[in-house]
């Protein structure tokens, strides 16, 4: 009974196969009523044997025994040569083909000739775009792998394709034949190329320099070399900058023989950096300083050139040992400044573009190559403006005078203000000496007060010409910014751009006045002001001060004499100089002119007609002893 199954595996099909057979038995031979005994079959008690019997027909126990156990020998063959099939599929990794019938989302059902499907992993079917390179109805080559528990075989597409292609790539591996291959993907290290197989890229071997954007070569094609292989692992790892490597040092044998410098070459421009760009010139690469690309100015050579730019470029210098090749790109056209002195003649009227503003002008872009400089105090006659952003900006259009030209320096002086009447030329003529004029107080320093009179046109006042009479420090002991304020016009300066002004001169000299007033030998009344080492200083008027020297500070009787400041008393003029505004004063001259005033009182008769220690004779008479003792007799 070696056919008989095990009832607790193959219950199931047997009872399916058995109600098949009992259907087709019972239709055939309904009145077989005996059966040999050695084909009896016993099923186990859970087998279905004797429900089908029942749903046949009442008498379907009475079967052909023989016809059942050749059905039963039959299925058990299909099932031993299934699984003969599958696992000769499985062994070795065997490629079979098969036919696509359908395609989910996780799997590419495929046709094996097996009772049960194969499902390939879908993303081993996917381009770098995502899309499933196989269609329903596609042959397709597989590796059987094993049998999925749920059902079906697990087979893969890659292996089959590793298996097809392998002596290829060993080949090519072995005589470092290139291969060509699509970038699918970006992954950690390098790409995935499909080159038949999923071969792994390196991102040190995408390019003979390092790399920083790999996302950018997906979808491209490459020439690559395989480079590794390990058949076990099914790894394959490939390089395309070894095909780089040989292409660049072939084209640059060639280069070398034919560069010299002086030569002129065309390159493509390969790198960019702050300082220039790296051109290749055929295998070698050169580098164009920014200062070397052109006559002009250059924030950054991407504003002259691009990567991927082809361009011609002169040989400056080249190393052969080192091989660096140092390019020029401005010297294959001649230098702008060689004539500039012709082209550009001082007082000549030009326009220009702002290239770019500064604290103390702006640059003008005359020509290509060929800039200049409006400094700021060349931009108006106005001494107002506080930068020269206010008047322009970058990219504007401005006519300007070339005031100098310096060759060597390669610098050209620029003026915008002398396109504008100048204001001081006419100044004389309008604010003539002695006129009065009025305007808005702008500035304060400690020399004086800056008065703008006109737009343009500030006046100076200086410190001593604010007050006849005070001492003035500081301006804002008088004037506040923006006071409106009258003066005089002192003096113009057309040339230096400087106008005087004078706030005082509004008032009568107080000095000329006093001279008029008064003469040497005047008794003036004053107020001590301060005291020196050589005198005292004596306001002897509102705003005039006189001196009194220590030899003149003395009594009657030639005693010095102490003067204290806020001290009032009298002193004579003994000396004056108008031109100087000096007055000299004197206590001495008091007491000489007191003398010969007490003099006269004591000779002049009393009210009564009398006068003691008068004698009868004439006043002559009289001496200093007489006087004395009169005088002592008047203060008892």
């Amino acid at each position: 009974m070696s056919n008989i199954p095990n009832p607790d595996t193959e219950s199931k099909p047997l009872t399916t196969e058995l109600e098949n057979l009992a259907t087709e038995e019972t239709a055939v031979a309904p009145s077989t009523e005996t059966a040999t005994t050695n084909h009896v079959v016993t099923p186990a008690p859970e087998a279905s044997v004797e429900p089908i019997a029942d749903a046949t027909a009442p008498d379907a126990a009475d079967y052909d025994a023989a016809d059942f156990a050749a059905a039963l020998e039959n299925f058990d063959r299909e099932q031993a040569a299934e699984k003969e099939a599958a696992q000769s599929a499985m062994e070795e990794d065997k490629v079979v083909t098969g036919t696509v019938v359908k395609i989910t989302d996780k799997h590419v059902v495929v046709d094996i000739g097996l009772k049960s499907e194969g499902l390939i992993p879908k993303e081993q079917v996917l381009d770098h775009a995502g899309e499933s390179k196989l269609a329903v109805g596609d042959a397709v080559e597989v590796v059987v792998e094993r049998e999925e528990q749920e059902g079906g075989y697990l087979v893969s597409y890659e292996k089959a394709q590793r298996h097809r292609l392998w002596d290829q790539l060993e080949k090519a591996c072995a005589d470092k034949a290139p291969v060509t291959g699509t970038v699918l993907s970006r992954v950690k290290g390098g790409l995935t190329v499909d080159i038949g197989v999923k071969a792994f890229l390196p991102g040190s071997q995408v390019e003979v320099r390092p790399v920083r954007n790999l996302d950018s070569y997906i979808g491209q094609q490459l020439d690559v070399r395989v480079i590794k292989l390990n058949k076990k692992r099914g790894n394959v790892v490939i390089s395309r900058k070894e095909i780089l490597e040989e292409e660049q040092n072939s084209r640059k044998d060639v280069t070398l023989q034919t560069l010299e410098e002086g030569s002129i070459m065309t390159g493509v421009v390969k790198n960019l950096t702050d300082y220039g760009a790296f051109v290749d010139l055929g295998g070698l690469d050169g580098l164009l300083h920014i200062t070397d690309m052109s006559w002009g100015r250059l924030t950054h050579p991407r504003d002259l050139v691009q990567v991927g730019d082809e361009i011609q470029v002169k040989v400056l210098k080249f190393d052969k040992e080192k091989q660096r090749v140092s390019l020029g790109f401005k010297q294959l056209t001649p230098d702008p400044w060689l004539d500039a002195i012709e082209r550009y003649p001082i007082g000549a009227q030009v326009k220009g573009r702002i290239l770019s503003v500064t604290d103390y002008g702006a640059f003008v872009e005359l020509e290509q190559g060929i800039e200049g400089l409006v400094h700021v105090s060349e931009m108006t006659w106005s001494k107002r403006m506080k930068h020269p952003s206010k008047m322009v900006k970058p990219g504007d259009e401005a006519d300007t005078i070339i005031l100098a030209v310096n060759p060597t320096d390669r610098r050209i002086s620029l003026g915008m203000k002398q396109l504008q009447d100048n204001p001081w030329e006419q100044l004389e003529n309008k604010y003539p000496i002695g006129e009065i004029v009025e305007g808005r107080v702008r500035n304060l320093t400690d020399f004086g007060a800056f008065i703008e009179i006109e737009d343009g046109i500030d006046g100076l006042v200086h410190v001593s010409n604010l007050s006849w009479t005070k001492r003035i420090k500081h301006p804002s002991e008088v004037l506040k910014k923006g006071e409106k304020v009258r003066a005089v016009v002192l003096g113009v300066e057309p040339e230096n751009r400087r106008l005087s002004l004078g706030v005082k001169q509004l008032e009568p000299d107080v000095w000329d006045t006093f001279f008029a007033q008064h003469r040497v030998g005047d008794v003036v009344k004053g107020k001590v002001l301060r005291s020196a080492q050589f005198g005292t200083f004596v306001e002897i008027a509102e705003g005039v001060e006189g001196l009194c020297h220590v030899s003149e500070a003395v009594n009657e009787l030639h005693q010095p004499v102490t003067l204290e400041p806020g001290q009032e008393m009298e002193f004579k003029i003994v000396k004056m100089s108008q031109e100087e505004k000096k007055v000299g004063l004197s206590l001495r001259g008091i007491g000489e002119e007191a003398s010969r005033a007490e003099v006269e009182s004591y000779k002049a008769p009393s009210k009564d007609g009398k006068r003691e220690n008068q004698s009868s004779g004439s006043s002559s008479t009289t001496t200093l002893g007489d006087l004395i003792n009169w005088k002592r007799s008047e203060n008892e």
